[in-house]
């Protein structure tokens, strides 16, 4: 039967379904004498006469027209499941019926002896069986470990062993996938079961459960130190969420030389298809706890828009261009002067979202190629990514980070608001509260200006406030960006060390890629659903705890199978120009607002006149064309103190006037 079937189904098409076309209406006429030889009934004609051969090639005809227009043609056998299973059986009766009728027919004009309806009922369940018997059996073979076993297919050999730590109802769909899709790349030797009540013994799909809580570490202990051979360990979706063994686990697999991975899904059904296994990153490890975002929301406002993104090349606009693909932008440019990071981009965004990606090669600074961009690419929403962001670098290139970041946002700001754009929203950083670094002042003086621009210029009609909504987002460092610290210790671990802090008190606030890009688009959806002047020139991303960067370190030399400070030393540094030892991400003055949206604040605060920053920025471009360090470090401060004496004084105020009505 199975070499029968492995003919068939190398058969081109439609030459297969001819095939099987024939097949079926053979099966007929096979059921139509098992039928009448096991109700032990004969007929009053014979079966090679006129009569008799009119009667089959009726049959033929019958049946034929009733399995293609019932469907039966239609279906891809090694899908075949239980509907289809009941199609064969509708058809079967209803051909039964049909022929029944048509024998009351005939009988009535010429009566046929040894003819009744135990005959009809034997043959719907004999043409009903033989006809699903081959669909079943090739489903069988398909579905599980027969068909590779038969086929002689399956190299297990070849095959890398894995343990799967996870829910059963997981395992069981990784286990059955694997036994079926070819080549055969992995092979389930064992479930590490996270389920409380998990009988012993229990085996999925023919694997067994080796370990169950609270002995998951204790088991792979055993695989690990070589006692049993193992390549890969493959976590279920989620499970860094609900494993506390988790970061342990990773730590004892590598330590063992056994490869981590975690399941997110599939690429496709069928052998042709492939487990999507993805690498346990640091940021799974920490385990902070994410939000799920509201995918309703943020696709509602971002779904049929035109985007601009500029800085799309870097990992928060990369990100944020692939998610605004994903949630069914109409169009997306990217505006970035990175070449290789524009090439980088295309690889990372998937090939059927191409169509729908634009790039552009262009300085954000350069007010001429982004009115250029801007007019004719006419956005809907831009996302002002592009930024300087490495501490000790800008405290040498402070020309361009000051060119970048500040007059970079204005350039693009004011371009946005004299085209239209619906909405502006720019990417800031926790090192613009209390700056002091180039790098804090920079960001703290596009928030100004943002948040300037928020409210009605002086001199400006207030149509050009409703027109375009300005707001910027801060928050901290993003977890495995380009150039953050998991990036440079994960090069210091592969070099073999040592690995280098500033400082061992040092912290900061880690959030993922995804995660912060998420809340971004959220708290742009937000100040659009927000009447005018009700919304916020600042939202702040709630980052959660710091965290120590010394453990960060330590946690990621021990995920490398590696032991701190023995294996992979730790070198402290001492803190470098312009560094914190740890970051705030709202000042004093700045009072946080519950907006409904989780993870999300809005900031309420004074901001700087906009009169004001524009006559710190004329005072900045003289200074650069000067290269007066100190004087463009100095206006840069001034205009900061400027908004925090104007926020300190509106306190007093309102503490005044408290005090006089108590």
């Amino acid at each position: 039967m199975n070499s029968y079937l492995e003919a068939v189904f190398g058969l081109r098409p439609e030459v297969r379904r001819v095939f099987i076309m024939i097949q079926d209406v053979v099966m007929v006429l096979v059921a139509v004498a098992l039928a009448l030889a096991l109700s032990r009934s004969n007929l009053s004609f014979e079966a090679l006469s006129e009569e008799g051969l009119l009667t089959w090639t009726s049959i033929v005809v019958i049946s034929h027209l009733l399995f293609r227009y019932g469907g039966l043609y239609n279906t891809v056998w090694r899908f075949a499941s239980t509907p289809d299973f009941f199609n064969i059986l509708k058809s079967c009766a209803i051909l039964t019926l049909v022929l029944y009728l048509v024998s009351l027919g005939v009988r009535h004009f010429q009566p046929v002896a040894g003819l009744n309806e135990r005959q009809f009922i034997v043959f719907l369940l004999v043409s009903f069986t033989i006809i699903s018997a081959p669909r079943l059996f090739y489903r069988f073979l398909r579905d599980g470990a027969s068909w590779g076993i038969l086929s002689r297919r399956v190299d297990k050999e070849r095959a890398r062993q894995a343990l799967f730590v996870g829910r059963l109802g997981e395992a069981d769909l990784i286990t059955r996938f694997t036994r079926t899709a070819q080549p055969a790349d992995y092979s389930i030797a064992g479930i590490m079961a996270t389920e409380h009540g998990v009988p012993p013994g229990t085996r999925i799909q023919g694997v067994p459960v080796v370990a169950i809580r609270p002995r998951l570490i204790d088991v792979l202990e055993e695989y690990a130190t070589g006692t049993k051979s193992l390549d890969l360990l493959i976590f279920g979706s989620g499970a860094e969420h609900e494993i506390e063994e988790y970061s342990e686990l990773v730590r004892v697999a590598r330590h063992g030389g056994i490869a981590v991975v975690q399941f997110s899904g599939l690429s496709q059904l069928g052998q042709e298809g492939k487990l999507v296994l993805d690498e346990v990153e640091m940021e799974t490890i920490l385990r902070r706890p994410t939000v799920p975002s509201d995918i309703e929301r943020i696709g509602a406002f971002v779904g049929g828009r035109r985007v601009l993104v500029t800085g799309g090349a870097g990992s928060i606009g990369r990100t944020l261009v692939k998610r605004s693909l994903e949630l069914g932008a109409e169009a997306v440019l990217v505006a970035d002067n990175s070449e290789f990071g524009i090439f980088q981009l295309s690889q990372y965004v998937e090939q059927k979202d191409h169509e729908r990606l634009k790039v552009r090669i262009v300085d954000v600074a350069d007010r001429r190629q982004m009115t250029r961009v801007v007019t004719e690419f006419k956005p809907d929403i831009v996302f002002h990514a592009a930024a300087l962001k490495h501490v000790p670098l800008l405290e040498e290139n402070w020309e361009s980070a000051i060119q970048t970041n500040v007059f970079g946002t204005l350039v693009c700001a004011e371009v946005a608001a004299k085209c239209g754009v619906a909405q502006f929203v720019m990417v800031s950083s926790d090192k613009a509260v209390d700056p002091s670094s180039v790098l804090g002042m920079t960001k703290r003086a596009a928030e100004q200006i943002v948040s300037a621009l928020h409210g009605t210029p002086s001199g400006e009609p207030a149509a050009r406030r409703a027109a375009t909504r300005f707001i910027a987002v801060r928050f901290g460092n993003v977890f495995g960006s380009n150039g953050s610290v998991a990036t440079i210790f994960q090069a210091q671990i592969e070099a073999g060390g040592p690995v280098t802090i500033t400082d061992r008190r040092m912290t900061r606030y880690f959030m993922t890629v995804a995660e912060a890009v998420d809340l971004v688009i959220m708290s742009a959806a937000d100040a659009a659903s927000r009447p005018v002047g009700q919304d916020y020139a600042v939202y702040m991303l709630d980052m959660g705890k710091p965290v120590p960067i010394l453990e960060v370190a330590e946690t990621m030399i021990r995920m490398s199978g590696k032991s701190p400070y023995t294996e992979i030393p730790i070198r402290f540094t001492g803190i470098r120009p312009g560094e914190k030892l740890h970051e705030t991400l709202h000042g004093e003055d700045e009072e946080l607002v519950e907006l409904g949206v989780s993870k999300v604040f809005g900031l309420s605060t004074d901001v700087a006149q906009w009169t004001d920053v524009q006559a710190a920025l004329a005072a900045l471009q003289q200074s650069i064309k000067d290269q007066d360090k100190a004087a463009s470090l100095a206006i840069l401060a001034d205009l900061d103190r400027a908004t925090k004496a104007r926020a300190n004084a509106r306190q007093e105020e309102i503490q005044k006037t408290v005090g006089q009505a108590g």
